[in-house]
Parts: structure tokens; C-alpha cells; sequence
């Protein structure tokens, strides 16, 4: 008899993502979910060592902890590949000039929008902030979400993106969430560049990216390109920049108008292409023969109500492994739930409730450079597992604006309990 840490029953359904096609997985293969049920799990130093029928696991392991899950759906962590959680103020008041007419490039020209958590974020001490980033990593695991990419940008100085970065590092050395730091200076123009753009460029290239790599403080930059933010040949050369420095390519990419943003990311190798709700049919060409993996961030357009969304639902059938995001922040998408988001996909993508999972699991773990280690339920990967109190996947989706997780459990151990008696159908 074997002796594990934890073993972790369940007679529901067991979507394990683990399935022949590798990640990530675009097109058909989005929707098996390698669904199992009455299965049972042996946890290891964080690992899952042992995966199958509840009898078989039962009848070769033991273990001091056994967490008995009744019927409750079990799966692995949900995976955030885009989010902005460093921030020191919320932005209510944008919300309600939005509800009044005003649209989001004209609230950022008037000096709100990123701008404005700029100038709240510089008066901030790193203490601060990190403590503030804590309770927010807690709102994401209560959620049901493992692993976040965190970004920096509400800094738009050395100083303040290096406090941002470290905010991240300190935080993610002793809370469960883990975090994913990506440097993101090229948010934004700062108000004292705005006469000055070219100079911003630079100390973006000479100064700031060298110093985030010295520290080793990000494994991911980043560049909004926009056309009234970065355009696609300044993007270019920050990236690069970056690349040369270790931090391979994101890219915020024609989120608001088709500027070859995609086209971009591919060009520079990107990990990722985020956004994409203006992206042109050359674009989702160009994804569809690279490794950039799309992102998309339906909570954004909902937020912003904007009239146009990404072409989820053409990019799926295209073949392409589309991953899903919150792009939590305080002024466009102020939400930490992937399974609203995943609501938002099936209601304005089309996707079905495999498609937004495989979305928010495995491909999202791929968009990461994660795919061998978290993601899905297989025997080595790390021991990221969370129950809900849903009958069925598609459940998932079908239900909004109440969090169905009732067990999160991080690197084999029991990090959240939340109380709910049973589903309600």
C-alpha cells in the first residue's frame, strides 16, 4: 500500500482536459473534455501521483487526509492569462460616464481611463500595494483561479514599474495564487511624455527594460498596441527590446481598431495575442499558422459595451486554440470570475461550455508556457484541483453571477472552503 498526502474523492464528474491531442487545442479537440466520473485522486509533495476509478485508487493507496467531495464536479484550477491586478483606486466614476455617453477613448483623452491609475499608483508605497494585491490573489483562489498573469503597468516610470514588479514577487513568494509577472511600461503614454513620445519610447528601451531584467523581475512584456496608444512599429522595437533582454513577447492587440496587432505578435513570436475584438481576416490568418496563442477577453467588451467583440466563434472553427481571460482592472473589466467570463464566451461567441473550459484550462496554461504543468488532471502535474457544485460542465457556464466552487485545492493542499450546501437545479 502506497502512502500519499491526500487522496480526493468524488462520484460526479471528473473533467480531467486530459485527452491524445497535446496542447493547445483549437477547433474539434476544444470540446472533450476527458470526462471520467467516480474517480479518485492520490496527492503527492503538490503532484498528483496516482489518477483513476475511486476502487482502484482506494485499493492501492492510503493516506491521513482524505477529502470526500460526494457528488461535487471536480476539474483543474481555472488559469487567468490576462489580468491587471496592480492597482491602488478603483474607477466607479468612469463606469458612470460611460453609462452617460462617453465612450473609452474620449474618458482616457480627458486624462482618466489608465492615466488615472497612474497618478493613484505613483502616490502608493510597494507596501501598500502589495498588500492590496494579497486580498485581491485571495478574491481570485476563492474564484476558483490558480494561476494568474499578472502585469504591471500603472506605473509608466522605472521607479513605479519596478515597485509594481515587486509588489508581484513579494506577494507571489508566500500566497498560494500563483502569479505570472509581466512587465507592461508600455501601458500608456505618462502625462509628462505627452509632448514627448519618442523620449517615453526610449527610456522604455534604454532604461526601464534593462532594469526589470537585471532584477529578473518579469517573464513576460507586454505593449498596448493601439492607435492611440502604441503604434504597431513602436511596439515593434519595445518588444524586441524585451526580447533581447529574456522577456519574451504579449501583445494587447487590436482591441479597438484593426492595426496589425496580431499580425505583430506573430511577426515577433508572442506568446499571446490578447484582445483581438477588431482583428482583421489577414490577422486571424497569421495566428493560424504561428504558436501566438489568442486571448480573449470577452468581460472588456461587455464592460465597455462596446459594439464590436472578437470573432471567437470563427477562430474556433478555424482551428485556432483561443484562450480565455478576465483582464481584471480597475476601470474596463473590474472582475476576478472566470466562470463569468466563460458565461460571456458561450452568449457572444457561441462557444459551447466545453470550448470556454478548454479555454480557461489548457490553452490558457499553454498561452503561459505552462501546458506540462498545470491545466489538466494527469498523473506528475501539479496538484492544482477545484470542486463545484455543478451536475454537469455545461452547468458551469449556465449559472452566473454566483460562485459554484466550494473547494480549491493549490499544490496539493486545501487553500479555500466555501460553504454551499448543495446545487441548487
Amino acid at each position: 500500500m502506497q502512502h500519499a498526502d491526500t487522496l480526493v474523492l468524488s462520484q460526479g464528474p471528473w473533467l480531467t482536459l486530459s485527452t491524445p491531442v497535446a496542447p493547445p487545442r483549437g477547433g474539434t479537440a476544444m470540446n472533450d473534455l476527458g470526462e471520467k466520473s467516480d474517480w479518485a485522486a492520490a496527492l503527492v509533495d503538490g503532484r498528483i501521483a496516482a489518477l483513476g476509478p475511486k476502487e482502484e485508487i482506494l485499493g492501492a493507496w492510503e493516506a491521513d487526509d482524505v477529502l470526500d467531495l460526494g457528488r461535487r464536479l471536480v476539474m483543474p484550477g481555472f488559469i487567468d492569462p490576462h489580468t491587471h491586478p496592480v492597482f491602488n483606486a478603483s474607477r466607479e466614476r468612469e463606469f458612470e460616464m460611460r453609462n452617460q455617453g462617453k465612450s473609452y477613448v474620449e474618458i482616457a483623452q480627458a486624462g482618466g481611463g489608465i492615466r488615472s491609475s497612474v497618478r493613484s499608483l505613483r502616490e502608493a508605497s510597494e507596501d501598500l500595494l502589495a498588500d492590496l494585491l494579497a486580498r485581491r490573489a485571495t478574491g481570485f483562489l476563492t474564484l476558483g483561479t490558480t494561476t494568474i498573469e499578472a502585469k504591471s503597468g500603472y506605473g509608466l516610470s522605472r521607479e513605479d514599474e519596478l515597485k509594481s514588479l515587486r509588489a508581484i514577487r513579494s506577494v507571489a513568494s508566500s500566497h498560494p495564487l500563483d502569479m505570472i509577472p509581466t512587465f507592461l511600461g508600455a501601458h500608456e503614454i505618462p502625462d509628462e511624455y505627452r509632448e514627448d513620445r519618442e523620449g517615453y519610447i526610449r527610456l522604455l528601451i534604454e532604461d526601464m527594460i534593462p532594469a526589470v531584467a537585471a532584477e529578473g523581475l518579469a517573464r513576460y512584456a507586454d505593449v498596448f498596441c493601439e492607435a492611440h496608444v502604441f503604434t504597431t512599429e513602436e511596439s515593434q522595437r519595445i518588444l524586441e527590446a524585451a526580447a533581447a533582454h529574456g522577456m519574451p513577447a504579449r501583445v494587447h492587440a487590436d482591441e479597438i481598431e484593426s492595426t496589425g496587432g496580431a499580425e505583430l505578435a506573430v511577426a515577433v513570436g508572442a506568446a499571446s495575442a490578447d484582445h483581438l475584438g477588431a482583428i482583421s481576416d489577414a490577422g486571424i490568418e497569421a495566428l493560424a499558422g504561428s504558436k501566438t496563442i489568442p486571448v480573449l477577453l470577452p468581460g472588456t467588451s461587455f464592460y465597455l459595451n462596446l459594439d464590436h467583440i472578437a470573432p471567437g466563434r470563427r477562430m474556433v472553427d478555424r482551428g485556432l486554440p483561443v484562450a480565455l481571460a478576465t483582464d481584471f482592472n480597475p476601470g474596463s473589466c473590474p472582475t476576478r470570475s472566470l466562470p463569468m467570463i466563460m458565461t460571456l464566451a458561450c452568449l457572444h461567441y457561441g462557444f459551447t461550455a466545453a470550448e470556454a473550459i478548454t479555454a480557461c484550462t489548457v490553452n490558457a496554461a499553454a498561452s503561459l508556457g505552462l501546458a506540462e504543468d498545470r491545466g489538466r488532471l494527469e498523473v506528475g502535474l501539479r496538484a492544482d484541483i477545484i470542486a463545484l457544485d455543478a451536475p454537469t460542465a455545461r452547468y458551469i457556464p449556465y449559472v452566473f453571477g454566483e460562485n459554484l466552487v466550494t473547494h480549491v485545492i493549490k499544490d496539493g493542499r486545501l487553500v479555500i472552503r466555501n460553504d454551499r450546501s448543495e446545487t441548487t437545479p
